[in-house]
């Protein structure tokens, strides 16, 4: 038997930092209230066999336990739950009528139990859900337990594996999102929907009183509006339209009786269109290169989390300095704050699903390395259907208010892909308004908005189908920095090199060399493999622990004015 690896526990700059934001701040940037109990910070953690429960001690909410940060490092086994328990007193002004629990994130199935008394159940470990617990409660001191399960293939759970290496990561579970309470009246605004043009935007609204006052925060001033009814059909003068390089984000506030929420919107749209005879990709009605780099969203410290939403900030303006305008987040959904800073600071997103079932080596990356790319799909049981189905759909519900978020994709690579074609009419019908990519990859079926390719081993060739070009994967250039690396024994990355020098110059001319030349073809999208390195992978741009950036922010904008000159020059 060969020895364990050696990990290194890597700090990262967020973690001993007083003055940064931690998880207790307010999580939810769009329907904000100023009712608030945030129930993040220590709570009671122990595990249960179904025979015997063991106290672990204090966890630190919302990192997952496996992580540093959360002070308890310890994976959970198959036959195990964690269970998680909080006392809170509410607040004098919690007394509006009704009690709201929001457990943001609970990997993967869990149990909600509120004194003592079961209170629900939830499956799915990415997404948000909120129950109302008026009537459970009681005066004074209440006690909140939270159950959580271990991994179930069946349900979406990303790129996590117990033998975690090399382009698998270390699982997680139970909480690992902010946890919190809200006091709302009886007649409540319980949904919001924004739906942008470029000069106009629809506001929808689900609960309340019938009458409500929309209060618009303008360039040159604040303007008011009362309207009966749940839609409400706004127009802007002078509209200045959101971009990465614009982008402005409108205020506003909605009165309904005695609710009140703010939140905000943007002017943009983003479509397939054709120009000069070429199917191409369209924000707010002109051809765009979408200039970007997969993004997993893990880091050292909190593993699906950093030490403070500052990391995620942090992340996107880095890459935006070294002239990148998006990010594919890949096969993870991540708090809302990070979509907030990506709509904040122009960060387009395009935005994974979050895939299910099991993956085979052989069928979803050995034969599709030798050409094999077409023809495959998996077998989907009735219920990881149902799981994977349900999940898309509240994805796209969860993220539609985000104006950075364009573009989805359904499958990755074949990993648990069935019925593609279905699925793309499934997700385009539920949001016309963005790009749906069925099959990023390979396994191509016949319905999806774009031609999505990864290239990793071989030199680019890419042939149009008549579709949007976009390489959805390409690159994976390796380099390991010293005392900057969690696994001293095992690397991972298709292209290594040993200085930052030499990193630079060969992204600067696989881009000069190989990227640009395919934009003649159609390409309007290229993502680079990473944002940062992730456990064994050090194919990233940043560290893992995001100490070090590996290449020359000089010659990456270089990189990034020639992509937009080349791509300027097709439609001109």
């Amino acid at each position: 038997m060969s020895p364990s690896p050696r990990l290194c526990s890597l700090p990262t700059p967020f973690e001993n930092d007083p003055t940064l934001p931690d998880w207790s701040s307010y999580p939810r940037p769009q329907l904000r209230r100023d009712s608030y109990l945030s129930l993040c910070g220590d709570w009671s953690l122990s595990v249960t066999d179904g025979v015997q429960s063991t106290a672990l001690g204090t966890i630190r909410v919302p990192f997952p336990p496996e992580s540093r940060l959360s002070g308890i490092e310890r994976p959970l086994a198959k036959n195990e739950k964690y269970v998680y328990q909080k006392t809170f007193t509410l607040p004098k002004d919690f007394n509006r009528g009704r009690i709201l629990l929001h457990p943001d994130a609970v990997m993967q199935c869990s149990e909600i139990v509120i004194n003592g008394r079961p209170y629900g159940t939830h499956a799915g470990g990415y997404l948000p859900f909120t129950g109302e617990i008026t009537g459970a409660l009681k005066p004074g001191e209440n006690t909140l337990t939270v159950i959580a399960a271990p991994i179930d293939l069946e349900i979406p759970y990303g790129k996590q594996r117990g033998k975690r290496g090399g382009m698998w990561y270390t699982p997680i579970s139970g909480i690992w999102q902010p946890v919190w309470l809200e006091s709302v009246p009886d007649a409540y605004i319980s949904s919001l929907r924004l739906t942008p043009t470029m000069n106009s935007v629809t506001i929808e609204t689900s609960g309340g009183e019938a009458q409500k006052v929309l209060r618009v925060f303008l360039p040159d001033g604040a303007r008011e509006y009362t309207y009966e009814g749940d839609v409400f059909d706004l127009s802007i003068d002078d509209p200045i339209l959101w971009t990465p390089e614009t982008p402005h984000l409108y205020e506003f506030s909605l009165t309904c009786g005695e609710d009140v929420i703010h939140s905000y919107f943007a002017l943009r749209t983003v479509a397939v269109g054709e120009v000069k005879g070429k199917r191409t990709l369209l924000l707010n009605g002109k051809p765009y290169f979408f200039h970007g780099l997969l993004d997993q969203g893990y880091f050292s410290d909190g593993i699906f989390l950093p030490a403070s939403p500052v990391g995620f900030a942090n992340d996107i303006a880095q890459m935006k300095k070294l002239g990148f305008n998006m990010l594919r987040k890949h096969i993870k959904i991540e708090p809302e704050v990070f979509y907030y800073e990506c709509d904040r600071q122009g960060m387009i997103v395009f935005q994974d699903m979050v895939n299910s079932g099991e993956y085979s080596f052989l069928i979803d990356t050995a034969l599709p390395t030798v050409g094999l790319k077409r023809g495959i799909t998996h077998h989907a049981t009735e219920r990881r259907r149902a799981f994977f189905e349900d999940s898309l759909m509240a994805t796209v519900a969860h993220l539609y208010n985000h104006p950075s978020v364009v573009y989805y994709t359904i499958f990755n690579e074949g990993w648990g892909q069935y019925d593609a074609d279905r699925l793309y009419r499934i997700g385009k019908a539920a949001d016309p308004t963005r790009i749906w990519d069925a099959t990023s990859g390979w396994f191509f079926g016949r319905e999806s908005d774009v031609q999505s390719e990864h290239v990793y081993f071989k030199a680019l060739n890419l042939r149009p189908d008549g579709r949007p070009l976009v390489l959805s994967e390409f690159g994976g250039y390796s380099l390991s920095v010293k005392g900057h690396v969690f696994n001293l024994d095992k690397a991972y990355g298709y292209r290594t090199f040993r200085t930052s020098e030499d990193l630079t110059e060969a992204l600067y001319r696989l881009y000069a060399d190989e990227v640009i030349p395919m934009i003649e073809r159609g390409l309007c999208a290229a993502v680079l493999t990473q944002v940062s390195d992730v456990e064994d992978e050090i194919n990233g741009l940043l560290t893992y622990d995001r100490q070090v950036l590996k290449v020359d922010g000089a010659r990456m904008q270089q990189i990034a004015q020639a992509l937009r000159k080349a791509h300027k020059a097709q439609w001109e």
